[in-house]
């Protein structure tokens, strides 16, 4: 029986989909002349010269650096490999260090859809596709919800980086169920009929208490594009070779932002965020430190795990369990809330616990409960304890 995915045309994405090659140059292009993109760089790389008579002379010099690279940018892989040497130093300098586990296990002219946990809005993709790429694999296209594209030079920014658009803003069940059927449309397209690799995360939001949970509506989402065929829900989502992959980072650059949005949902109820504060924090994730970073890819799901999106989402969480990596700050946290009784701990020398406290530190300490229990819930996750 064909499927109506057979009959969708690729046209039908085009207001959610990456830029291709050929739209390259011309969205480069506007860039290097979007007062608002020029006046975000100028603020993040020098901020005292933002408000100052110098500002439009260093905007107009941050354009021609633009023009200058983007001249030799003419794809989206010419683009990617200009980011990766970005990576590169933020690694460098950001971190001690990038681990991976689990590339074993993929296949290199295999497409899949990794479904991921979430600590950061940037990151967690972006170490996703530089080991793929630094292991000679192909990287992933990137589903990122709508709500962080408030700025037309954002949406360039993630499109030019291979992101396709989550339209989490559609108003009315019927019009976001057309939404996210489009979008199990462009998923399944990308996989099946272009052979291209999927990221999204296991959950709408950052898992900002630390627990690292699949919502199977997620799950149930993939589903949509083949709904109506006659194959079973374990047929169609096996067809889309779904891998967990679990992100660990030592310390989290927004940890404390973090704690404050938790404490003051359960002072107040609720937490407004800034207009911009999504933006912030993709900045702050880039350029805070990170400590250690592990990633570690897990297997496909297999038939057994495919019965129902219940089912699938259990499976997704259990690999993402066991493949977190559990660092002194999760261990020491737990300890600090005086969790730990019947826990065996890892030896730690003076180093780890001298950095933990120094990061402790600077939190206030109306959030530190909710700090601490931010880097104490992956153990007890781990432990089946959550």
């Amino acid at each position: 029986m064909e499927t109506r995915l057979m009959n969708v045309s690729p046209e039908a994405f085009d207001a959610i989909r990456p830029y291709r090659d050929e739209e390259v140059e011309e969205v480069m292009a506007r860039l290097a002349e979007d007062s608002e993109f020029l006046t975000a760089l100028l603020r993040f790389k020098f901020p005292r010269l933002t408000s100052s008579i110098l500002a439009p002379a260093a905007k107009f010099f941050i354009s021609r650096t633009i023009k200058k690279h983007a001249a030799k940018i003419h794809s989206v892989h010419d683009l990617q490999l200009y980011v990766e040497g970005y990576m590169a130093r933020m690694l460098a300098t950001t971190t001690k260090g990038l681990t991976v586990d689990g590339l074993e296990n993929l296949d290199p002219k295999q497409s899949y859809l990794f479904i991921s946990n979430h600590r950061d809005i940037a990151m967690d993709p972006a170490m996703v596709n530089y080991a793929l790429h630094t292991n000679g694999m192909n990287t992933v296209r990137i589903a990122i919800g709508d709500n962080l594209l408030k700025k037309s030079w954002v949406t360039d920014l993630m499109r030019l980086n291979k992101s396709f658009i989550v339209q989490r803003s559609a108003k009315g069940v019927r019009q976001m169920m057309a939404s996210f059927k489009l979008l199990s449309e462009y998923i399944h397209h990308s996989l099946k009929e272009e052979n291209h690799s999927i990221w999204i995360a296991q959950r709408e939001g950052r898992a900002k208490n630390g627990i690292d949970h699949t919502d199977p509506a997620i799950i149930k989402m993939f589903y949509m594009a083949e709904k109506k065929s006659d194959k079973s829900f374990a047929e169609v989502i096996g067809s889309l070779n779904l891998v967990p992959v679990a992100l660990s980072y030592e310390y989290d650059p927004l940890d404390v932002q973090k704690a404050r949005e938790l404490a003051t949902k359960e002072q107040e109820g609720e937490y407004a965020k800034s207009e911009f504060e999504d933006i912030q924090s993709i900045a702050q994730g880039i350029a805070g430190f990170k400590g250690r970073i592990h990633l570690a890819f897990g297997k496909p799901l297999q038939a057994e795990d495919l019965e129902n999106a219940d089912v699938a989402a259990k499976a997704v969480d259990a690999q993402i369990r066991k493949l977190y990596r559990l660092f002194p700050s999760n261990y020491l946290a737990l300890e600090a809330l005086g969790e730990e009784d019947d826990i065996a701990f890892p030896e730690f020398d003076t180093a780890c616990s001298a950095d933990f406290n120094e990061h402790l530190a600077a939190c206030p300490p109306e959030y530190r409960k909710h700090w601490l229990t931010m880097y104490a819930n992956p153990v007890k996750n781990y432990l089946g304890r959550l």
